[in-house]
């Protein structure tokens, strides 16, 4: 694992190299500050009781899709407001959507899921 020294963080932090950053730990490894942002996007879109319950669905589902339409009745929130939900989820990378004629069909994306996860690993 090669590291390079950011000096605009001080001549004595020793910055990892861009591809050793997408598996850190933020708790064993200082962060670029691009793998910083990435990292809060994610979390950042996980810190709402709503959107958690998206993942909760979509991690349960048969098949590992759901329905746009089938959030709304579970969630008990309009289909704009599960819409607006999906699409910070999208942002995040947290999930991906695939339209089905008239219907998007969205799925979790384990992967990003687990460099989250690992993020925060030690």
């Amino acid at each position: 694992m090669a590291a390079e020294a950011d000096t605009a963080s001080g001549p004595d932090l020793v910055m990892p190299a861009e591809a050793d950053t997408c598996s850190a730990s933020v708790l064993t490894t200082p962060l670029a500050p691009a793998d910083a942002a990435g990292l809060a996007r994610g979390f950042s879109a996980l810190a709402d009781p709503v959107r958690l319950r998206v993942l909760s669905l979509l991690a349960a589902a048969p098949g590992g899709e759901v329905c746009v339409c089938d959030f709304v009745k579970p969630l008990g929130k309009s289909q704009p407001t599960v819409s607006h939900h999906l699409k910070v989820l999208g942002d995040a990378g947290l999930v991906h959507g695939r339209r089905r004629g008239r219907w998007v069909w969205y799925s979790l994306d384990r992967e990003r899921l687990d460099d989250l996860r690992a993020a925060l690993d030690t």
